[in-house]
Parts: structure tokens; C-alpha cells; sequence
């Protein structure tokens, strides 16, 4: 830039390439444009999901590192990173579905997600057909000529419902309709596309960012023409990662197998305590042998059930207000899969937007709560939760 003036000198710096060594970490690509020295190189980059840099929303190399990333851990073909977990769904059905297609969903379904399948038979006119999970034979009994997609989650969230995947998967395979399953639950558990799912889904904001900082999430896809389709609905979507979150979330999956490990561990033994305790009429989490998918989740899960629990209160709502209002180690506030222990009323927050048919329908009940179990030792949780049940009562 030798004989410029300065003020042409501050716009364009120079950029330096590391020379005799390497990053040991992924570096933060912040800057969204890429230049080219050939014109036909750059209109090539507008060609698919793996070619050269060009503009943020349809590519960066630190997303790319985290899509790789987490490609590797789920077994597929591509992911696409977006910006939080309702990105990664709105890019799925919005990729998928057009008005009049028919979706096959389970009952116990993440508010948001059940609140935008609704949306779209709304606006769209799909036809949503909700179904128990429980037996593959409801799905061949709910197909239609018009049906596109199945959809599924590892463990339901939040009565912990656990899908017999591989079942439900061969329930609908040689018809032309995809299954997806959200896999937000089950990271390093289970692997949905081992088990006969072509999308896995899952929002990196829990456990794979797993430190409460980020929003982000991600569609990982078996097919690689399923991967390009979603790539180039959900960039025009503008779901698009951004590159801080996706270098946030790389620094949560080196850590992931072991705080999943941990908070497994620790909610199964936090479950256990629940079970026997008297304000507590019944307790959801697969670990447990009482739990009616529990031989389904050895099979699928063998390593662990993850570190979300629900239980219910004999008291309902009230009972649930004042229990999550009493804790002082666990925070009352949304999300999971975080360090710190979380716990939530589903039926008045997360799941608000469905009424009482379809709260019952899908197993949550007034008095239910959700914990999310950190990273605390179990006795101190115990210690917290217990007085707090003390103060429901």
C-alpha cells in the first residue's frame, strides 16, 4: 500500500497469513466479505454450500469449522449452523414443506416447535397429524399420499419421552418421507442418523455450547442433496450462524463429552432422590427402570440419559410456582444444558402456547416442573431441591 495516503491506507490494512506455523484453535472470522483475484472464481463461490468464501450469510470458516465439527459427531454428510435452535427448524420445515403437505409429529414436542408446525397450517394449509410415540404402527396408520416429514425428538422435551427411533424410522423409509429428530437432549448420546433418521436437529444455544453464552443451532443431514436444499432455504432465510457464536460453541464441544457425562450422572441420581420423596407424585427421566421407554433408552442411549428430568407435584400449579420460586442454588430461567442448573413451570412458559388438550395430550401437566441439571455436585442440588419441596408443601 506504499504510496497511498493515509486515510486510503486505514480502510485497507494488511492482512497477514500465518508463516512457519499454525493456530492451535480455529480463529474468529468476524469480517462477512471475501475478495477474489478472478471474476470466475467468485461466481463459482455462489455455486453450494462447500464452495469458496464469499459473503457471511452463505459461508465462514469459523462456521464451517463448527458445521465439520459437529457433522463428525452426528455421522452425516453436511450441517448447516443457524443462528439459534428455532433457525435450525424453521430451515427444516420451511425447506421441506409447501402448503398442503402433511407432517407426522409426536404429541410431547418443544413449544416452539409445536407452535410453528401450527403456524404453517395456518398460513400454509399443512396438515399436522400429532401422535403418541409410543408404537411405529401409529405412524403407518397416520400416512398420507400428501405426507413429507416425520418428526421426532431423542428424549421429548420436557417429559423426557423416549421414540424408538429406529422403529419409527422404518415405519416411513421407501415412502418418500424424511424423518427428523431433534437430538437437542442427546448430544454424544445417541446418534439419530446411525439409527435410520435423515435430519438430525439440534439448538447448540444447550449443550453443545453448554456454557449459557451463545445462541446458535444446527441441521445435520444424511443426504447431501438434503444438505444443499437446506443450505439454500435457510440462507435465504437469513438464519445464517453468526461467527463468535459458532467460535463460542467449538470452545463448548471440546468439553462436551464430559460435562454430558457429568450431567447425566448427576440427574439420574437427582431423579432418584425425587422419586422417593412425598411431595412428588411421579418423576420422568429415562435412567430410571420405572420410566415406560427406559429399555428403549439402554438401547439407544447405552452411556447416559441426559441431564434434564421432569417431575410432577402433588400440589399443581401452585405447587410448581412456589417450589421453582423457593429454590436459591438452581436459577429459575429458560434453556438448558448449561453449567449452572436451571428449572422451569413448562406450562406456564415454554409450552404456553398450547392449551389444555394439548398439554395433557402431551403428557405436561400443571404441576409440572423441568430441572436442567449442571455441573453442581448432586448434594448441594439435593440440598436446594429439598427445600424447596419442603416450601411447596
Amino acid at each position: 500500500m506504499n504510496g497511498y495516503d493515509p486515510q486510503t491506507r486505514a480502510v485497507h490494512p494488511p492482512v497477514p497469513a500465518p508463516a512457519g506455523s499454525r493456530p492451535l484453535g480455529v480463529p474468529i472470522y468476524q469480517g462477512h466479505l471475501f475478495a477474489f483475484d478472478d471474476a470466475d472464481d467468485l461466481a463459482a463461490a455462489f455455486g453450494g454450500p462447500r464452495e469458496a468464501f464469499f459473503y457471511g450469510r452463505m459461508g465462514n470458516p469459523t462456521v464451517r469449522a463448527f458445521e465439520d465439527a459437529v457433522t463428525g459427531i452426528e455421522g452425516g454428510a453436511g450441517t448447516i449452523a443457524t443462528a439459534s435452535g428455532m433457525g435450525a427448524v424453521n430451515a427444516v420445515l420451511m425447506t421441506l414443506l409447501r402448503a398442503g403437505d402433511h407432517v407426522i409429529a409426536q404429541s410431547a414436542l418443544y413449544g416452539g416447535t409445536y407452535a410453528l408446525l401450527h403456524d404453517l397450517a395456518d398460513r400454509w394449509g399443512v396438515e399436522v397429524t400429532h401422535i403418541p410415540g409410543d408404537d411405529p404402527d401409529e405412524v403407518r396408520a397416520a400416512l398420507r399420499p400428501n405426507t413429507r416429514l416425520l418428526y421426532l425428538e431423542t428424549i421429548a422435551n420436557p417429559t423426557t419421552h423416549v421414540t424408538d427411533i429406529p422403529a419409527f424410522a422404518a415405519a416411513v423409509r421407501g415412502t418418500g418421507v424424511l424423518t427428523a429428530v431433534d437430538n437437542t437432549f442427546a448430544p454424544l448420546l445417541c446418534r439419530p442418523l446411525d439409527h435410520g433418521a435423515d435430519i438430525v436437529l439440534h439448538s447448540a444455544t444447550k449443550y453443545l455450547g453448554g456454557h449459557g453464552d451463545i445462541l446458535g443451532g444446527a441441521v445435520v443431514c444424511a443426504d447431501p442433496d438434503v444438505h444443499r436444499r437446506v443450505w439454500e432455504h435457510s440462507t435465504e432465510l437469513g438464519a445464517s450462524a453468526d461467527p463468535f457464536a459458532a467460535w463460542l460453541a467449538l470452545r463448548g464441544l471440546a468439553t462436551a463429552p464430559m460435562r454430558v457425562a457429568r450431567q447425566s450422572a448427576s440427574a439420574l441420581d437427582i431423579a432418584g432422590r425425587l422419586a422417593a420423596h412425598p411431595s412428588v407424585q411421579g418423576v420422568h427421566y429415562p435412567g430410571l427402570t420405572g420410566h415406560p421407554q427406559h429399555d428403549v433408552a439402554k438401547r439407544l442411549m447405552p452411556d447416559g440419559h441426559g441431564g434434564v428430568l421432569a417431575f410432577e407435584l402433588t400440589g399443581g400449579r401452585a405447587a410448581g410456582r412456589a417450589f421453582t420460586e423457593a429454590l436459591e442454588l438452581v436459577s429459575l430461567g429458560p434453556s438448558l444444558g448449561a453449567a449452572a442448573s436451571l428449572v422451569m413451570h413448562p406450562a406456564s412458559t415454554s409450552h404456553r402456547q398450547m392449551d389444555a388438550a394439548s398439554l395433557a395430550a402431551a403428557g405436561i401437566g400443571e404441576g409440572t416442573v423441568r430441572l436442567s441439571i449442571g455441573l453442581e455436585h448432586p448434594d448441594d442440588l439435593w440440598a436446594d431441591i429439598e427445600r424447596a419441596l419442603a416450601k411447596a408443601a
